[in-house]
C-alpha cells in the first residue's frame, strides 16, 4: 500500500488471506485526480489568481469556473485525506512503527523533494522571467536563486506534506496506545475491518461538528490566508482534511465503506443538493470577505454549507462508485496506476499548455475546455513516460 492517494497493494505477509482489491476507491482516485487537473485548469483562466500561470478572466464565463472551484474546493482534497486515511492503519499494521514511516518517507519524500528541486524551478521559470523584467526595468537584478527562495513552497505538493505530517501523527498515537489505541477499535486480528454500520445520528454529528470547528479555526486563520515557505493554500480547510483522515481510519477499522446503503448515498446527494441551494442567497448578498471568516454569521453559513455538502458529496460518491463502478479493465487500470503520478506532475504540463495558447483570445471558458481537454490525456501520458525511468515507479 502507498500513501499517495491511498493505493492498496497485496499484504506483505503471504500467510494472510489476500484482501480483495477495492476497485471504487481507485476509480475513485481517478476521479478525484481529475479534478484536480480541472481544477487547476479552471484557476488558470478565472478569477482566483492562485497558480503558476493565470489568466484572469475577461468574461463572465470565468465567473462559471470561479463556481466550480468553490464546489470543487469544498469536498475534493478532503476526500483525499479521507481515502489516504482509510489506508493507513492496514499499512502500519503490517510494517510496524519503523518501517511505516520509512516507507512514507519514500513514498511521500522523494516525490515532494523532486518537486521542490526539478519540478517547480521549471515550473515557475514564466513567472521569474516576469519578475526579473519588472525588476530591470527599475534598474534592479533579480537572481533567480533570491526569486526561488523568496517565492519557496510546496505548490500542490502541499497535500504530501500534510500527509505526511499525518503519517507521523498516526505513527506517534499508535506507538503510544500500541494495540489499545483509540484509532483502531474494532479491528480483527487479521487486520480486517469490523463491520459496524454508520448511523445517521453519528453522521449529523460529525457535519455539526465538523462546521462548528471550520467556523471557530476561521475567526483565527480566515479563508485566504497564506503561510509562507509551507505555502498550504488553503489553511482554513485544516479542520477539514484533518477530521476527514481521522474519518477514514475509523472507516477502515469500522468497514463503514462497506456498510453504507444506496439510500445513505442518495441521502447524501440530496442534502448537499439543498444546502447548496439554501447557501446561495447567502453568497450572492453577502460582502466581499465576509465569507472568510472573522467570526461573520456570513462565515457560519459557508462553514455549514462547506461541511455539509462535503459529508453528503463524499457519502454519495462512495455508495455510487461501490455499487456502479465497482470494476476495471485495462484502461482504468492504467489510469489509476498512474493517478498519483499525475498529481505530481501535472502542474508543468498545464503551465505549459497555458503559455502555448496564450496568443488564443476566447472566452475563459472556451480556453479552459479547450486546454482541459489537451490536459487531461498529457497528464497521464507524461506520468507513463516519467514512470517507465528506471526505479521511478517505486514512488510515483
Amino acid at each position: 500500500m502507498t500513501l499517495d492517494f491511498g493505493r492498496p497493494a497485496a499484504p506483505a505477509d503471504s500467510a494472510r488471506p489476500a484482501r480483495p482489491r477495492l476497485h471504487y476507491v481507485d476509480n475513485l482516485r481517478i476521479a478525484l485526480t481529475a479534478l484536480v487537473v480541472l481544477h487547476h485548469t479552471a484557476v488558470t483562466y478565472g478569477n482566483i489568481p492562485a497558480w503558476y500561470y493565470t489568466e484572469p478572466a475577461k468574461d463572465g464565463s470565468g465567473l462559471v469556473l470561479d463556481a466550480f472551484v468553490v464546489v470543487n474546493q469544498a469536498f475534493f482534497m478532503g476526500f483525499f485525506f479521507m481515502i489516504a486515511g482509510y489506508f493507513t492503519p492496514a499499512s502500519y499494521d503490517r510494517k510496524g512503527t519503523g518501517p511505516f514511516l520509512r516507507d512514507r518517507l519514500k513514498r511521500l519524500g522523494i516525490p515532494l523533494l523532486a518537486f521542490l528541486l526539478l519540478i517547480r524551478p521549471l515550473t515557475g521559470l514564466d513567472g521569474y522571467f516576469h519578475l526579473k523584467s519588472v525588476f530591470a526595468e527599475r534598474g534592479d537584478a533579480l537572481p533567480y536563486w533570491v526569486y526561488y527562495l523568496a517565492s519557496w513552497d510546496a505548490g500542490p505538493l502541499w497535500f504530501v506534506e500534510v500527509l505526511l505530517v499525518f503519517a507521523l501523527l498516526y505513527a506517534l498515537v499508535r506507538r503510544r496506545g500500541a494495540r489499545r489505541d483509540l484509532l483502531s477499535p474494532g479491528a480483527a486480528l487479521d487486520g480486517r475491518p469490523a463491520p459496524r454500520p454508520l448511523r445517521p445520528r453519528a453522521i449529523v454529528l460529525f457535519t455539526l461538528a465538523l462546521a462548528l470547528g471550520t467556523y471557530g479555526w476561521r475567526i483565527l486563520v480566515p479563508a485566504g490566508t497564506y503561510v509562507p515557505f509551507l505555502g498550504l493554500p488553503t489553511p482554513s480547510y485544516a479542520v477539514q482534511y484533518g477530521s476527514f483522515f481521522v474519518l477514514g481510519v475509523l472507516a477502515h477499522r469500522r468497514g463503514w465503506p462497506q456498510s453504507l446503503s444506496r439510500r445513505t448515498g442518495r441521502v447524501g446527494f440530496a442534502v448537499a443538493s439543498v444546502a447548496t441551494l439554501a447557501y446561495l442567497p447567502v453568497l450572492a448578498t453577502a460582502k466581499a470577505g465576509a465569507t472568510d471568516g472573522h467570526g461573520t454569521w456570513q462565515s457560519l453559513a459557508a462553514a455549514a454549507w462547506e461541511s455539509t455538502f462535503a459529508v453528503g458529496v463524499v457519502l454519495g460518491l462512495t455508495v455510487l462508485f461501490r455499487e456502479r463502478l465497482n470494476r476495471q479493465g485495462r484502461t482504468a487500470a492504467f489510469l489509476s496506476r498512474h493517478a498519483f503520478g499525475v498529481y505530481v506532475l501535472h502542474a508543468p504540463v498545464l503551465v505549459g499548455l497555458g503559455l502555448a495558447f496564450r496568443w488564443w483570445h476566447a472566452p475563459a471558458v472556451a480556453k479552459f475546455a479547450l486546454v482541459a481537454a489537451l490536459a487531461l490525456p498529457l497528464c497521464w501520458v507524461v506520468a507513463y513516460v516519467v514512470r517507465r525511468i528506471p526505479r521511478v515507479d517505486r514512488v510515483l
